[in-house]
């Protein structure tokens, strides 16, 4: 893509390298938003929720208001050709908003200090599965060995490592030959498996069921209860699951995207390239569906275990498939590159954001995270084992605490701040944003929506950030 000068605000000090090409910016930007969100916590929430019917709500969300948080992003990272560590030092706006710089790395830190041990999991099935470890298991005898996984510290961090190492020796072969060579890699992988995994669970004897709740949206699920009042609250938990869903798995508000947006030319409009990021990250949450539920129905295994479903339900159901070695290993194999890409990704933003905050060489910049993150994601590790009594009440485990930090507090209020950065005349304002989303060839950003970005988004974040301490507060409270 050709290298630029951003349209607002200074030259850049230096040479800004860009992506090799615009497959490669929407696959790194796509393997940044999919991830564990997609293929975890989507199916199961979708099972908790009746199926279809929250699909329809979740895309509805992801419409009118994930994508155009991506696209202001994209565009203060355009504009600025810099990652958030100096965006707000470049483009103009009233308000001092350089504060805001340092959201980013500290929100993609604490991700990755819990996302790695995760990451780790899932490598760490590969073998198992293909040992034939879970052939003809149960689901006590499958539960037992997520346990005894788990319980061992040493595995855990050995993992945690693993998945450590490879997002810094990614970044560190630099951006188009590391970072964008390989995401291109695993997320073709990942498509060609997901394929693969998709037919052969459709095809399952009984898959019918599954595919049915999946696919046929009943309503009816969406308002379950007894009286109104049970039925209104049921319909409300279902419309913020899916407003935070649609939200969480795009991975907006940190920074992230800006920062891939810094490194894109002009050629092409900003909304086309968010719309196809954000579709392949709504394939794979879908395919993920067509994977789970009909394998789920085929055995008569409940959909909506919770993220127990991942590890201890699918071992079995893969243990008492025909040939549930291959296609187990291939699931966990998919699952790993899903949570590898956004390991990838988010690590290179906290080297992208280093460089460009301190001048540092790539290979110092790498080097010190990888140390940095390493470090602190022992905690994690530890926190399912010789930390486990490490709680805070009403929040959970020393992961869930992360985990909180980040989707409760950073992710929600991050895109707050971006939202009105670029629609408020106190920030970047709408009009600098409109010309840098609609620079280039490509779909433009609807201005009738200028509404809806200004007032509806915010209030829109406030209530997701609300609502995710109310449980918190009621427990607190003992309500």
């Amino acid at each position: 893509m050709a290298n630029t000068a951003p349209k607002h605000g200074k030259e850049p000090d230096q040479e800004r390298s860009h992506f090799g090409s615009r497959l490669g910016f929407i696959f790194v930007a796509a393997g940044c938003a999919i991830g564990l969100g997609n293929v975890w916590r989507f199916p199961f929430i979708t099972g908790q929720y009746g199926g279809a019917a929250f699909i329809l709500l979740y895309l509805v969300f992801l419409a009118i208001l994930g994508l155009p948080i991506m696209v202001m992003e994209f565009s203060v990272g355009r504009a600025s050709q810099r990652s958030t560590a100096r965006s707000f030092h470049v483009l103009p706006s009233k308000a001092n908003f350089r504060w805001f710089s340092w959201w980013g790395y500290v929100g993609s830190m604490v991700l990755l200090m819990f996302y790695t041990t995760i990451c780790g999991w899932m490598l760490a099935y590969v073998p198992r599965m293909a040992s034939g470890m879970f052939a003809g298991a149960t689901a006590e005898t499958s539960g037992a060995a997520f346990a005894a996984l788990t319980a061992n510290p040493s595995e855990l961090i050995a993992w945690m490592l693993v998945s450590v190492l490879i997002g810094a020796v990614v970044s560190a072969m630099g951006l188009e030959n590391g970072v964008e060579r390989v995401s291109k890699f695993l997320m073709s992988a990942l498509f060609i498996i997901l394929v693969a995994l998709c037919v052969r669970s459709v095809t399952l004897p009984g898959a019918g069921d599954g595919l049915s709740f999946y696919l046929q949206p009943d309503f009816g699920k969406l308002f379950a209860g007894v009286t109104v009042g049970e039925q209104l609250g049921t319909f409300g938990d279902a419309v913020y699951a899916a407003m935070g869903q649609a939200f969480f798995s795009l991975s907006v508000g940190m920074g992230g995207m800006a920062i891939f947006g810094s490194r894109i030319g002009r050629d092409h409009s900003l909304t086309g390239e968010a719309l196809s990021a954000t579709g392949l990250d709504t394939i794979v949450a879908l395919m993920a569906g067509l994977i789970i539920f009909p394998a789920c129905f085929a055995y008569g295994i409940s959909p909506d275990a919770g993220p127990s479903l991942v590890f201890v339900t699918l071992p079995v159901v893969f243990g008492q498939m025909p040939l549930g070695e291959v296609w187990g290993t291939l699931f966990f194999l998919f699952m790993s590159f899903a949570a590898l890409s956004t390991v990838i990704a988010v690590f290179e933003t906290l080297v992208t954001w280093t460089e460009d905050r301190w001048g540092t060489p790539r290979r110092k910049a790498v080097l010190g995270n990888a140390v940095a993150l390493a470090v602190l994601s022992i905690p994690c590790a530890l926190g399912f084992n010789v930390l486990s009594d490490v709680v805070v009440p009403g929040i959970g485990d020393i992961q869930g605490v992360e985990d909180f930090i980040v989707s409760n507090n950073i992710l929600p209020l991050g895109g707050l701040i971006f939202t009105l950065y670029c629609t408020r005349k106190f920030g970047w304002g709408w009009d600098n944003f409109i010309a840098e989303a609609d620079a280039g060839h490509g779909i433009k950003f609807p201005r009738f929506l200028r509404p809806w970005c200004t007032w509806g988004i915010p209030a829109l974040m406030i209530i997701v950030f609300i609502m995710g301490y109310i449980p918190k507060f009621a427990f607190w409270l003992g309500l």
